[in-house]
């Protein structure tokens, strides 16, 4: 018997976690008449379960308002998530694999307001470096890494990053300078599967990237493998020798596409596995 399936159900710790999830995902404090309703609990178990996350500093009451926020507590637990890095735990081993397969560049990176900030960089052997080290920081619309989350997000959330020219950095000359722009490729990238760039971040340099997805399918992070355009449709089968013009050289997104998003979604999707079962 699986060990489990075995394992009693705690039916108030269910409760407790369920309201504080509940208080999390709001935009605001909420009441508990409204908490009650949409988790389908009585009035009084509702304030019994308040009540414990509020003595555990969990959740605080603010009484002109009526309603109930997330705590200090809470804000410790996040803290405390973010500075043991398990995402990037989580996502070491499988992005490792990812390279050993394709013995390509490969990257993990999360959104930081409008940029996206690279948190691991597996560089494949005899790869040249790339500004895509980790730590460094891009504009989110400018690469494949904050494409393929984007493309994930409502529009309204996009169109609240952007709200005006101002916020479109311009990086080579290349990359969407508006709204609509914007939302028309993020529209193409969620239709395809995959995000991508072409000297848009550094020349001669092209690059997929598959968003990773949590409980809640919300984009956390993104997978991308960056190859050279110096490969020729068709990946790596291909010699040098069969190509002799510099339009035969030239990449294009399909053929980079097609050699390498099975590759790059097969690695996306286990992280997203490892992060939990999805709703």
């Amino acid at each position: 018997m699986n060990s489990h399936s075995a394992r009693p159900k705690a039916p108030a710790a269910a409760q407790v976690l369920a309201v504080l999830r509940y208080v999390a995902g709001q935009a605001g404090p909420v009441s508990a008449s409204v908490i009650a309703r949409d988790l389908d609990l009585p009035r009084s178990t509702t304030y019994q379960l308040i009540a414990s996350l509020i003595d555990d500093g969990f959740l605080v009451h603010l009484p002109e308002e009526r309603k109930y926020a997330l705590g200090v507590t809470a804000h410790e637990l996040g803290t405390g998530y973010s500075r043991q890095a398990p995402i990037q735990r989580i996502a070491r081993h499988p992005l490792s694999r990812l390279v050993a397969r394709t013995r390509r560049t490969a990257h993990l990176a999360v959104m930081h307001g409008r940029d996206v900030v690279y948190v691991i960089e597996e560089r494949a052997p005899r790869q040249r470096p790339l500004v895509t080290d980790t730590g460094v920081r891009l504009p989110a619309h400018l690469t494949a890494s904050g494409r393929a989350m984007m493309a994930q997000m409502d529009p309204a959330q996009v169109a609240a990053l952007f709200p005006g020219p101002e916020a479109f950095a311009v990086r080579n000359s290349n990359g969407p300078q508006s709204l609509p722009a914007l939302q028309d490729l993020l529209a193409r990238a969620r239709s395809l599967g995959y995000a991508w760039e072409q000297d848009e971040v550094t020349e001669g340099f092209s690059s997929v990237a598959v968003a990773v997805l949590d409980r809640q399918r919300y984009p956390v992070a993104s997978v991308t493998l960056t190859v050279s355009n110096r490969a020729f449709p068709g990946g790596p089968r291909r010699q040098a020798k069969d190509a002799e013009t510099a339009e035969e050289r030239a990449v294009r997104i399909e053929d980079v596409a097609r050699e390498w998003v099975p590759e790059v979604t097969r690695c996306a999707r286990e992280i997203s596995r490892r992060l939990g079962p999805q709703a």
